[in-house]
């Protein structure tokens, strides 16, 4: 049963930065992708960055593209994402995804419905 368990959300001034994290337990697929989304009350979760675990290819959402980096550390099983910059319209919950990897086109798309695995959030409110 895949797990995902997100940390390190809290408040802070427009253009500091933080750092999430996101423990990951049971994913037995050999080819997978793992991801950040993050979601407005009233607004659609918005796909924010991805990784692809057989490559470590990344892709990001164009509202956060160099100011926010993914990374995971395969010993710890933790993916990481790095905000920086931060401005008052990323605030939102920001949700650990999990999904095996495509087998056709791109392995790994950064659309809500492509990942079948969630973690519960960790909050980010980031004020002027």
């Amino acid at each position: 049963q895949v797990q995902l368990v997100e940390s390190g959300g809290g408040s802070v001034q427009a253009g500091q930065s933080l750092r999430l994290s996101c423990a990951a337990s049971g994913i037995t697929y050999s080819r997978y992708c793992l991801g950040w989304f993050r979601q407005v009350e009233g607004k659609e979760r918005e796909g924010v960055a991805l990784v692809y675990s057989r490559t470590g290819s990344t892709l990001y959402g164009d509202s956060v593209k160099g100011r926010f980096t993914i990374s995971q550390d395969n010993d710890k099983n933790t993916l990481y994402l790095h905000l920086t910059s931060l401005r008052p319209e990323d605030s939102g919950m920001y949700y650990c995804a999990a999904s095996p990897a495509l087998i056709a086109g791109p392995p790994c798309r950064l659309q809500r419905a492509h990942f079948a695995f969630w973690g519960q959030g960790t909050q980010v409110t980031v004020s002027s």
